[in-house]
């Protein structure tokens, strides 16, 4: 066992020393916005897109020329205004509203694909793959206690998202560059679960969506 631990030790050592890996900071704004999984009755729209705002650190690991695996640390504010039907105590529908803001730190899975060289000193890039979200805080109308309950518990802990993206590098000199691109996130897991039991209805989903513009510096 000893040996294999070592062997292996080596391998990704010997492999780190062959691979190139550029490290930057990232800006993304972010328009945010939600969908819904639930039946009609419950009336679920999607009142306003909100502006979110993402920072933090990337990584790209090169493992060929044109190829790296792309990953980093995101603090990503997430969340819309969003409506539903309920009743009130003599059975009438009257529709309600919530502004959800949840924030993040994102861990991107992803593959980068990059073209040769377009123009002087520019290339582009395509990214593709996926997101493992943890949950660090919440408010809904920016409130973060609601009827003495913090409303950071509405919200699950954890959740993933796909993201399909793609942009442009600049070579600024030596060993920087400048990028810029645009990303399509697409929440895959249901962020809450209480409105499920607010309309008594276990087949509501509720999951994020995004699209952000991304511009960082990578070293």
């Amino acid at each position: 066992m000893k040996k294999l631990t070592l062997l292996m030790l080596f391998l990704c050592a010997g492999f780190t020393s062959m691979a190139q890996i550029e490290i930057g900071l990232q800006v993304s704004p972010t328009i945010s916005s939600n969908r819904f999984v639930a039946e009609d009755r419950h009336g679920f729209e999607k009142e306003s897109n909100n502006l979110r705002l993402g920072v933090g650190v990337i990584a790209d690991y090169f493992f060929a020329q044109n190829y790296a695996f792309s990953t980093g640390l995101i603090y990503r504010g997430k969340g819309s205004e969003i409506s539903y039907i309920t009743t009130d105590g003599n059975g009438n529908p009257t529709r309600e509203k919530d502004d959800l803001t949840i924030q993040y730190i994102e861990l991107p899975l992803t593959l980068k694909l990059f073209t040769n060289e377009v123009a002087p000193g520019t290339i582009l890039y395509f990214q593709v793959g996926g997101s493992l979200n943890t949950k660090v805080a919440a408010q809904v109308d920016d409130k973060k206690v609601i009827n003495s309950e913090k409303v950071i518990k509405r919200f699950n802990i954890f959740e993933a998202d796909a993201i399909l993206g793609g942009g442009a590098e600049f070579q600024m000199g030596q060993s920087t560059k400048l990028f810029a691109g645009l990303t399509y996130h697409r929440g895959l897991t249901d962020i809450d679960d209480f409105y499920e039991e607010r309309l008594n209805d276990k087949n509501i989903s509720i999951k994020n969506n995004g699209v952000s513009l991304d511009f960082g510096i990578k070293f």
